[in-house]
C-alpha cells in the first residue's frame, strides 16, 4: 500500500498459473533504490523470489505446449499522493520473458498503461511489408511478391528472402533495393553462368537459392547483411499458365512471413473472357479470427481475391508474437464453356486457343495396370496400392475392359486375355487385388511387354472395340533389378512394342525410382508420368491420377488454321483429350486485312469424327483486353512463350540424340528472349560490394536422386495435435468428470420438441448405415459403426446438388468434387469457401460443413473417453420434412410418453409410430470439444 505524504511502504504483486514455493529476502535496514528524480520514494521493497525451477518444469513437461508463467511486480510509491508505480517481468516456463508497465491507483480505480503489441522484429530485422499481387488473364497467372524489411539492431544483420513458388512456373525477375540503389537478377545461359562463377559454385555459394520443397512447390530464398537502420526491398516476379485438372484451374499461393508484418496484404485479379463459372477459395491457415480479412468480389467475367488481416488477426493468440500465417492459399475456378470448338482470344499480335467442349460422350478404354509387388513395395506402400486398385476398380465402366498384371521377379497376369468391367469380374479383380503381396526383384521390361502383347493379341482377333482407346498405367517404387536392367534398352523395347498405338502412364511410387527413367518412357509413348508421395493420402493420389485418364472423350485431335493467318503455332495435334482437361495452343498472327481468325478442330469421338469450327474477331478481342486496368497487358505474347518453352522442354526429355540439339537451342533462346529462368538459363543475383557476390538462381528438375521433403518442427517439446487441458487438470486438481462416462455415438439436438437432445448409442450395426438424408436439400450422410470399438470407421456426407463429397476416417479426411479429390489430416487448419458451401477444420480436430439456410454437418475426430469419430448436428431446425435414415428418423414425428411408473428414468420414445426405450444416463457431452462436459441424457438405443 502507498500512504499519503510522510507514509512509507513497498509492495509485491504476483500473479501465476503455477502452484508456487517460494522464499522471500527483504532488503536490509538502510538498503536503497536509486529512483529517476521526478519520483519521491516514500519507501521501497525488493523481494526476491526462487521458484522451484525442477518441480514446475516437470509439471510443464508433463503436458505438452502449456506454458507455466510467473508474474513479478516491483512497486514504489510515486509523488507522496498515495500512488504507486509498478515494473512488471512476466516469466514463462517456456517462452521468452515479456516486460508489462502498470501505473495503479490506490485511491479508487486504476489506470493502465497498454501493454505494447508483441514485438514484430525478429534478430533486429523487422519486415514491415509484405504485398503478393497476382493477376490472372486467361489462364495466365503473373505474380509479384514485394517484401520491405529494416534492420532495427544496432549492428550489421542478415536479412533472408524466401518465397515458394509453383513448380510449374518461371522466375523471370529478381531484384533488391538497398539505400536506394537497385541489384537486379541477370538471366543467362547456364553453362555461362556456371563459367563466369564456376569460384563461387566451387564454394558453394550457388547452392540452394531454389530448390523442391514439396509436391508442388520450389523454394526461392536469398540472403543480404543489411546495416543498422537501412531498409531493403525485395521484389520477385514469377509467371505461369494455369492449367485445367478435373475440371479446375489451381492458383497456389504460400504465405510464411515467420514473423508478424504490419501491413500483409494479398491481390488475386482474375480475367476470363469465356465468363467464371465457379470460384473457391481454401487455405490451410485460416481462422475465425482471419475470415473478416478475406473479401471475395466477382462478376461475370472478373473476380478480385483479398487478403489483408491486421496484426492482431496474424497472432495466433494475443499472448503470443507468432504468426498463425504458414501454409497454402488456394484459388481454384472453372470458365463457361459449351459444345464448340473453344474461345480464341487474341491480344496484342497473338493468340491463344483453348478447347475443352462440354457433353462429348466417354469413349470406352481398354486398360491393363501394371502392379509392382517387388519386395520394396512390402508393408504401407502395397497396403495403399491395393485400396486405391479396389477403388479404381469400383469406377470402371460397365463399357470397358481390363486386366491386372503384377511383376516383381517374374511377371504374372490375372487373366489370359482381357474381360469386360462387368460386376461379377470387376469383384473377383478385387479380391485379387486383395490377395497380392510383396516380395522379389523388379522386372519392368517383362511386365510391359507382357501388357503390350495382351493389346496386341486382342487387336488382331478383333477383341478390342472399335473406336476405344487403349491405355497401360504402370506403378513402381523402384529401378530394374530383374531381366533386363538397363534402362535406356527397357524403353527402347517398350517404345518398338507400342509402335505409337498405344498410351502409356507411369506412375512412380516414393524416391527410390529413377524419375526421369518413367518420365521418358511415357513421354516417348503418348502418356505422362507422376510421381505418388509416401504419405498418408498415397491411395487418394493413385485415385486421383486414375480419374484424370478414365473419361477419354476425343482422339486424334489436330487444330487447323489459316496458314496466311498464323505462324509459329505451339503444338496442334494431341493424341488425347480426357474430360476435366483442355488442350491449349497458342501463335502469333501474321499481319493481315482480316479481321477474323477462324479455326478447325478435328478429332475422333467413339465410333465417328467430328469437326468443331470457331472463330474470334479481332476488334472485339482488342476492345475486351484494352479495357481493363488490372490485367498484365501484352501478356499473350509472353503465354506464347511459356508455352513453347514447356512444350519444347517436354520434347527434349523423349528426343533422340540428333533432334535434342536443335531443341534445346530454341528454347534457350526463348528463355533468355523473355527472362524466364528454366533448366537451360539461370539467374545471377548481384549484391552489394563486399557481400558474396555470386549466387546463382536455377531452376531444379526431377532427378536420379530426388530428396524427400521434410517438415520442420517448431518446438519440439510441443506437437500441433497435442491436446491443451484445462488450468484445473495441470494444477493437479481432479478432473470432475469419470473416465467411466462415455461420449455416445450420436447426439441429436431436437429443436422444437419437449426434450432439447436424444443420445443414440448404435449398439446393433452390420455393414453400412444410412444415417441421414434430406432429400430438398441434396443431403445423405452415411457411415459404419463398429460395435466392439464402439466408433465410427468412417463418416461419409454427400452433397448431390454440389457434386462433392466429405469422407472421414480416422485417418484423415478426404474431400471429393467433381471427380477431384484433397486429403486433409485431422487438426490441420482447413478453410474452404465457395458461394454454396463453407468447410472449416480447426486445431481442436473439428470440421464443420455449411451452407446458407441448411443444416451444418460437423465430423469431429474425437479423442476423450469412447475415443473416435464423432458426427455432430447442428440448425436441426432447418431440416425438411423430407428427412429419413437411422438417425434421421428422429427429426420427423416424434412423441415423447410419461416417466414409467415406479422408474422415472425410463420412458417411451415413438417415432414415426414405431415405439423406442428412452433411459436417462450420465453422458459425456463431446460437441463442444474436449474435455466433454457431464450431461443427464435421454438415451436410445439402435
Amino acid at each position: 500500500t502507498c500512504p499519503r505524504r510522510g507514509g512509507a511502504a513497498g509492495e509485491l504483486l504476483i500473479h501465476s498459473t503455477l502452484r508456487l514455493k517460494f522464499r522471500s529476502s527483504p532488503l536490509g535496514p538502510g538498503a536503497k533504490m536509486k529512483t529517476p528524480a521526478p519520483v519521491r520514494a516514500c519507501g521501497i521493497g525488493l523481494v526476491l523470489l526462487s521458484l522451484l525451477a525442477g518441480l514446475q518444469t516437470t509439471t510443464a513437461q508433463k503436458v505438452a505446449g502449456v506454458r507455466g508463467c510467473l508474474c513479478v511486480c516491483v512497486c514504489v510509491c510515486v509523488n507522496g499522493e498515495g500512488h504507486r508505480a509498478c515494473v512488471c517481468q512476466h516469466k514463462c516456463v517456456q517462452g521468452a520473458c515479456k516486460e508489462m508497465a502498470l501505473v495503479l491507483s490506490s485511491w479508487g480505480g486504476t489506470e493502465t498503461i497498454p501493454r505494447p503489441p508483441p514485438p514484430l522484429v525478429q534478430n533486429g530485422i523487422d519486415i514491415y511489408s509484405l504485398t503478393v499481387d497476382s493477376k490472372v488473364s486467361s489462364r495466365f497467372a503473373h505474380t509479384t511478391v514485394t517484401s520491405r524489411v529494416v534492420n532495427r539492431a544496432s549492428a550489421m544483420q542478415e536479412a533472408t528472402f524466401q518465397m515458394e513458388l509453383p513448380k510449374k512456373a518461371f522466375i523471370t525477375n529478381f531484384s533488391m533495393i538497398i539505400d536506394g540503389v537497385t541489384y537486379p537478377g541477370n538471366i543467362k545461359e547456364k553453362k555461362a553462368a556456371q563459367e563466369q562463377y564456376s569460384a563461387a559454385v566451387a564454394r558453394g555459394e550457388s547452392a540452394g537459392l531454389v530448390k523442391a520443397t514439396g509436391r508442388k512447390t520450389e523454394q526461392f530464398q536469398v540472403s543480404v547483411s543489411v546495416a543498422p537502420s537501412a531498409k531493403v526491398t525485395f521484389e520477385l516476379v514469377y509467371e505461369e499458365l494455369l492449367t485445367r485438372r478435373l475440371g479446375a484451374y489451381e492458383l497456389l499461393l504460400q504465405v510464411r512471413p515467420q514473423q508478424l508484418v504490419k501491413h500483409l496484404q494479398v491481390d488475386i485479379h482474375i480475367f476470363e473472357p469465356q465468363g467464371i463459372s465457379f470460384l473457391e477459395t481454401e487455405s490451410s491457415f485460416m481462422t475465425n479470427q482471419l475470415e473478416d480479412a478475406l473479401i471475395t468480389s466477382q462478376n461475370k467475367t472478373k473476380a478480385h481475391i483479398q487478403f489483408k488481416p491486421t496484426l492482431t488477426q496474424q497472432q495466433k493468440s494475443p499472448e503470443e508474437q507468432d504468426t498463425v500465417l504458414d501454409g497454402n492459399f488456394i484459388i481454384r475456378y472453372d470458365v463457361n464453356r459449351t459444345l464448340s470448338g473453344g474461345s480464341i482470344q487474341i491480344e496484342n499480335g497473338y493468340f491463344v486457343h483453348y478447347f475443352a467442349p462440354e457433353g462429348l460422350p466417354t469413349i470406352p478404354k481398354n486398360v491393363i495396370f501394371v502392379i509392382d509387388t517387388s519386395g520394396s513395395m512390402r508393408g504401407r506402400k502395397i497396403q495403399q496400392t491395393q485400396e486405391a486398385l479396389i477403388k479404381i476398380l469400383d469406377d470402371l465402366s460397365a463399357e470397358d475392359q481390363f486386366n491386372l498384371i503384377e511383376f516383381s521377379g517374374t511377371a504374372t497376369q490375372w487373366k489370359p486375355l482381357l474381360v469386360p468391367a462387368s460386376a461379377e469380374n470387376v469383384n473377383k479383380a478385387k479380391s485379387y487385388a486383395a490377395g497380392i503381396h510383396a516380395q522379389g526383384g523388379t522386372n519392368i521390361n517383362d511386365a510391359m511387354l507382357m501388357a503390350v502383347n495382351l493389346l496386341e493379341s486382342a487387336n488382331q482377333e478383333e477383341l478390342l472395340p472399335q473406336g476405344s482407346v487403349s491405355l497401360i498405367i504402370l506403378l513402381t517404387d523402384g529401378d530394374p533389378t530383374a531381366g533386363e536392367t538397363n534402362p535406356v534398352k527397357i524403353q527402347k523395347n517398350v517404345q518398338e512394342a507400342i509402335s505409337g498405338q498405344y498410351s502409356l502412364f507411369c506412375l512412380g511410387f516414393g524416391f527410390d525410382v529413377s524419375f526421369p527413367f518413367l518420365e521418358k518412357m511415357a513421354l516417348s509413348n503418348g502418356g505422362l508420368a507422376r510421381r505418388i508421395y509416401e504419405d498418408s493420402d498415397s491411395t487418394v493420389q493413385l485415385q486421383d491420377f486414375y480419374q484424370e485418364v478414365a473419361n477419354p472423350l476425343l482422339t486424334g485431335v489436330a487444330f487447323e488454321y489459316p496458314s496466311s493467318a498464323v505462324e509459329e503455332v505451339t503444338q496442334d495435334n494431341f493424341r488425347l483429350l480426357f474430360k476435366g482437361g483442355e488442350m491449349v495452343v497458342a501463335g502469333k498472327l501474321q499481319k493481315q486485312n482480316s479481321d477474323v481468325l477462324s479455326a478447325k478442330v478435328n478429332g475422333q469421338m467413339h465410333k465417328q469424327n467430328i469437326t468443331f469450327q470457331t472463330e474470334s474477331s479481332m476488334a472485339e478481342q482488342k476492345e475486351v483486353f484494352q479495357s481493363l486496368k488490372y490485367i498484365y497487358h501484352g501478356f499473350m505474347e509472353r503465354l506464347w512463350a511459356y508455352l513453347t518453352v514447356q512444350q519444347l522442354l517436354e520434347q527434349m526429355v523423349s528426343a533422340s540424340d540428333t533432334e535434342k540439339p536443335a531443341l534445346e537451342v530454341r528454347a534457350l533462346g526463348l528463355s533468355l528472349n523473355y527472362s524466364f529462368v528454366t533448366p537451360l538459363t539461370s539467374m545471377v543475383v548481384t549484391k552489394p560490394e563486399g557481400q558474396e557476390q555470386s549466387q546463382v538462381v536455377e531452376k531444379p528438375v526431377e532427378n536420379e536422386t530426388a530428396t524427400v521433403p521434410t517438415t520442420s518442427v517448431a518446438n519440439p517439446t510441443a506437437t500441433p495435435n497435442s491436446y491443451t487441458p484445462t488450468s484445473s487438470t495441470y494444477l493437479g486438481i481432479t478432473p470432475a468428470i469419470p473416465v467411466t462416462i462415455q461420449a455416445p455415438s450420436v447426439i441429436l439436438p431436437l429443436p422444437r420438441q419437449s426434450e432439447d437432445k436424444v443420445c443414440v448409442d448404435i449398439k446393433h450395426a452390420q455393414g453400412p448405415m444410412n444415417l441421414l438424408f434430406d432429400t430438398e436439400q441434396g443431403l445423405e450422410v452415411t457411415g459404419e459403426y463398429d460395435t466392439q470399438k464402439a466408433q465410427f470407421s468412417w463418416i461419409e456426407v454427400n452433397f448431390k446438388n454440389l457434386q462433392l463429397q466429405v469422407r472421414a476416417s480416422p485417418e484423415h479426411v478426404v474431400v471429393t468434387r467433381n471427380r477431384r479429390s484433397s486429403a486433409h489430416k485431422w487438426k490441420e487448419t482447413l478453410y474452404s469457401l465457395t458461394p454454396s458451401l463453407k468447410m472449416t477444420m480447426d486445431r481442436a480436430g473439428l470440421l464443420l460443413l455449411s451452407s446458407p439456410g441448411k443444416v451444418t454437418i460437423g465430423l469431429l475426430s474425437w479423442d476423450g473417453p469412447g475415443k473416435g469419430l464423432r458426427l455432430l448436428l447442428r440448425d436441426t431446425d432447418r431440416f425438411s420434412i423430407y428427412t429419413g435414415g437411422s438417425l434421421g428418423q428422429f427429426y420427423q414425428d416424434v412423441l415423447w410418453g410419461p416417466p414409467a411408473a415406479g422408474d422415472d428414468s425410463k420412458r417411451t420414445l415413438s417415432v414415426l409410430g414405431h415405439d423406442r426405450t428412452a433411459t436417462r444416463k450420465l453422458k459425456l457431452d463431446y460437441q463442444e470439444g474436449l474435455p466433454g462436459t457431464e450431461i443427464s441424457c435421454w438415451t436410445v438405443e439402435l
